[in-house]
């Protein structure tokens, strides 16, 4: 019993100085459709974003929703293409994206932060969904490299609603749609939104969520992962294929939130308990930190 107490203690006092060091920052989560499959774990990333904000931080979550946008598409006969990594967007797929991302996971997330302020946990925090559309948020064009249908590039990010949330103390949930100057709806990929949010904001930390450890060597051998890369490192292992398919716009936003002002990176396994507090608040960390 006392050697548990003394752990518990070593355990907080490791985190101390994290917590000071982090006080008061805006901290991005990309929390992917990969990692969403559990519901319970679900339930306990969003405990662990209140606990970032109970300790003085300022999430900002941007989420996907992949893996229910192929499963609705199947349902339906469809099947998902996608072209690096970037899933193919016809009209259709689109009405199917919207549903998936606005209607059904931003509205679970945003409820779930909710369900905490009834239970009494995240007294004073409260949770809200938005997308791209909401205040000029994302504002975009058709992608240009690749004929992906509606599938959009972020032309323009607008932040003051996230500032004016932030400050009253919200949590902003945002879903990856957004708009042209025409009115037309794209669906964006989520980790790029979450790394041009995450310049915008100025934030110290972009966190990504997905379903594997982090980033390996050989992609093929779980033994080979990589604990911490510098930008060009991230760049050869992309041109010497060692990152490939999903991965590569996962890294290319990552370099481009670093190159933008963002201090660090951090590439998780959301499938993992409590994957964020121990990434942030321990001295090894579990997951794939890159730096400028």
């Amino acid at each position: 019993m006392k050697k548990d107490v003394d752990k518990r203690g070593e355990i907080l006092l490791e985190a101390l100085p994290y917590i000071k060091k982090f006080w008061d920052k805006v901290v991005v989560i990309k929390y992917g459709g990969s990692a969403m499959q559990d519901k319970k774990l679900e339930g306990q990333i969003i405990e662990d974003i209140i606990l970032l904000k109970y300790v003085g931080m300022k999430p900002v979550i941007v989420h996907g929703g992949g893996a229910e946008i192929s499963q609705e598409m199947k349902k339906r006969n469809m099947v998902p293409q996608f072209i690096n990594g970037l899933r193919v967007t016809d009209q259709e797929t689109m009405e199917i994206t919207e549903m998936v991302l606005i209607g059904k996971i931003n509205t679970r997330l945003v409820a779930e932060i909710n369900l905490h302020i009834l239970e009494g946990m995240g007294n004073g925090v409260k949770g809200i969904g938005l997308s791209g559309e909401d205040a000029q948020l994302l504002t975009v064009k058709k992608h240009s490299s690749f004929d992906l249908g509606f599938v959009g590039e972020i032309e323009k990010v607008n932040p003051e609603i996230l500032f004016v949330l932030l400050e009253k103390n919200y949590i902003p949930v945002i879903a990856t749609v957004g708009v042209d100057k025409e009115g037309i709806r794209y669906n964006i990929n989520a980790d790029t939104v979450a790394g041009q949010i995450a310049i915008s904001l100025h934030a110290e930390k972009l966190i990504c969520l997905s379903d594997v450890d982090g980033i390996f060597k050989d992609f093929e051998d779980s033994t080979s992962l990589i604990s911490s890369l510098t930008i060009n490192q991230a760049k050869d292992l992309i041109e010497f294929g060692q990152i490939q398919k999903g991965m590569i716009p996962k890294v290319d936003s990552a370099i481009q939130a670093l190159e933008g002002g963002v201090n660090k990176v951090h590439f998780l396994n959301g499938k993992r308990a409590h994957s964020i507090l121990l990434e942030l608040f321990t001295d090894s960390g579990i997951g794939t930190e890159i730096i400028p």
